[in-house]
């Protein structure tokens, strides 16, 4: 099964601003980096096209996809509760240096953990290697895509953002008898 995960695009929100599962739209260049992806993904056909429902995935997944998209919660973006649009800066609350010390496990005041996070995108990824596909899609988030990195490479949540994922970038997974191969396309 090859895998492609997809980062969404740009958003319009400001630098240094948390902004996690609140459902924020696209930044303006959207349709020019919009049209770079769906060059990379050429003709490629597609057996099962998976999507975070959050505005910024599902807009780049109806440009990319004419196909049947299937939005799944699981590959939302973490929960930072409270902190949700804050300037990450101006976060003065006494819960985000404890989070800070620990975000695998300590969640966000009022969200979640990056273990919860991982949790219910491993949840998605285990449902999917049950399937048998060629060709899977899967549009999602930093935090969703780097979890799923973790899980396929049997690594330690604390080395998941070891890995940069732009936005935008494509990432083709290549899962052959209990064999991983990662590319960025």
């Amino acid at each position: 099964m090859n895998i492609w995960l997809t980062r969404h695009t740009k958003v319009n929100v400001k630098p240094r601003v948390c902004y996690g599962q609140t459902d924020v739209d696209v930044a303006e260049s959207f349709l020019s980096e919009a049209k770079l992806i769906k060059e990379q993904i050429g003709l490629t056909h597609f057996d099962k096209i998976y999507s975070s429902p959050l505005k910024r995935c599902k807009k780049l997944s109806e440009y990319l996809f004419n196909d049947e998209i299937i939005f799944d919660k699981r590959l939302m973006e973490l929960n930072f509760g409270d902190w949700e649009m804050q300037e990450w800066d101006k976060i003065t609350d006494s819960e985000y240096q404890k989070w800070m010390n620990d975000y695998i496990e300590t969640p966000c005041l009022n969200g979640e953990s990056f273990l919860d996070l991982h949790l219910r995108v491993s949840s998605f990824i285990e449902d999917l290697k049950k399937e048998n596909h060629e060709n899977v899609a899967i549009i999602a988030h930093g935090g969703s895509i780097r979890s799923t990195l973790t899980n396929i490479k049997n690594e330690k949540l604390e080395d998941a953002f070891k890995t940069n994922v732009d936005y935008g970038e494509i990432i083709k997974l290549e899962l052959k008898n209990n064999h991983t191969s990662i590319n960025s396309v």
